[in-house]
């Protein structure tokens, strides 16, 4: 009887931490040379911008961008 339920909770632990990782974490962005837009954390880790996948990883992104003097908030 404990195998199962070990089973049943190990299974649940499971699925909700996949589903978390599938969440899109999202920050908006603002610079003196453009105008103020999205930038989100898909679920490969790469970042998207207003919706476009950039095939670069988000943390290079947004450091990237904060180097160029833009601003990003969540």
């Amino acid at each position: 009887m404990s195998f199962r339920l070990f089973s049943i909770l190990l299974l649940v632990t499971l699925f909700s931490s996949c589903k978390k990782d599938e969440e899109r974490i999202c920050a908006t962005c603002t610079s003196d040379l453009t105008a103020t837009f999205e930038v989100c954390r898909e679920a490969d880790g790469t970042a998207s911008v207003n919706g476009e996948n950039t095939e670069t990883d988000y943390d290079t992104y947004i450091s990237g961008l904060q180097e160029t003097g833009a601003s990003c908030a969540n």
